[in-house]
């Protein structure tokens, strides 16, 4: 079912931010991102709260294959058999995201913001996220929208989603 992106709302610190922030310190856990379409929207989001060094280890901005090869190390082996732009490919990045720093948590985002759709076929407004950790989740969001902005904002919201249900599974 499609969700809507909010081309309105744009803030960094939201009710979820706070909420998996505060949850990260008390935990004393650590987060990695890799993130392609929200171009470090996530990581900003994160940051953005004050005492973030507690929490979050680093993150890069995986938009296009040199990147992904340099700054994760994934190389053609590691993504064998995995379809672009899904749940399994995403997952890979998390993790890979968390091994690299040695994290407790790694969220990866893999989207197409727009405004035209992916050479493989995906159309804008398509994103997969991923979060590693204690607890593993994935999602899909697709929005059928094609404004690039509105989609990336919307993206970088949903994975601060994903993660506070990770976090708050792991906790039960």
């Amino acid at each position: 079912m499609p969700e809507p992106a909010n081309p309105a709302v744009h803030k960094l610190v939201s009710p979820t931010v706070t909420r998996l922030s505060q949850r990260l310190k008390s935990a004393g856990q650590t987060v990695a991102v890799a993130e392609s379409s929200t171009a470090g929207l996530i990581s900003a989001k994160l940051l953005a709260v004050p005492g973030a060094s507690a929490f979050y280890l680093g993150g890069s901005v995986v938009y296009t294959l040199i990147s992904r090869k340099e700054l994760l190390r994934i190389r053609k082996q590691d993504v064998a058999g995995l379809e672009p732009l899904t749940e399994p490919m995403v997952q890979a990045f998390a993790e890979r995201a968390r091994a690299q720093l040695d994290a407790t948590w790694g969220i990866a985002e893999l989207g197409v913001a727009g405004p035209t759709g992916a050479p493989y076929g995906h159309p804008a407004g398509t994103c997969v996220i991923a979060v590693a950790g204690p607890v593993t989740l994935t999602h899909t969001v697709i929005t059928q929208d094609t404004n690039r902005e509105a989609n990336m904002w919307h993206f970088a919201e949903q994975a601060m989603v994903v993660f506070d249900q990770a976090l708050e599974r792991s906790i039960q």
